[in-house]
């Protein structure tokens, strides 16, 4: 089995990527949003973080989330929301005969990604990375328009503009 190598930081703020194990064409997260929201409240009463930005696309999630001081056990709260949001759905998805004789569901990616924040300049490209990426994937012309992210509460706590990165960057007003 490889040695993954994970950065354990005691009370550590991290960003990750969680992908779904079919990824193109596949928007499962968002059709069971309400599910997943699910999935992260309850963990998060056993295991608590602090989430500082979220953002759901179709077939994979980014975060940014904080730990509680003297905790680093992020891989224990990931293995749980995804077992509660898979138990949550009917298993009628594809699974290979090696995810069967392992009792897996065929829904997430066994890895993730993960990356510590290092410091304010990290945070703020991380956070920025977050809410921009509905835009990058072409889900929407403006970041505010996507529904599934925690740019909406940021904005209305005046952390980002409402009109931060509306598409519109490279137009001008002038007409010939």
């Amino acid at each position: 089995m490889p040695n993954y190598r994970r950065a354990w930081h005691p009370g550590g703020t991290y960003f990750f990527t969680v992908n779904l194990l079919q990824r193109f064409g596949n928007d499962l997260l968002v059709r069971h949003i309400d599910l997943l929201r699910d999935a992260v409240r309850v963990v998060r009463i056993t295991h608590p973080f602090i989430i500082h930005a979220w953002v759901v696309l179709p077939d994979h999630l980014h975060c940014v989330i904080e730990l509680p001081m003297g905790d680093v056990d992020f891989a224990v709260r990931w293995r749980l929301i995804k077992i509660c949001f898979s138990k949550s759905l009917p298993k009628t998805e594809w699974r290979s005969a090696v995810r069967e004789r392992r009792g897996e569901r065929g829904i997430w990616q066994r890895r993730y990604w993960e990356h510590l924040i290092r410091d304010d300049r990290d945070f703020a490209a991380h956070m920025d990375y977050v809410h921009i990426n509905p835009l990058k994937h072409g889900l929407v012309r403006k970041v505010i328009d996507w529904p599934y992210s925690t740019f909406h509460l940021l904005a209305g706590q005046g952390v980002y503009p409402a009109d931060w990165a509306g598409g519109d960057e490279g137009q001008t007003d002038y007409q010939e």
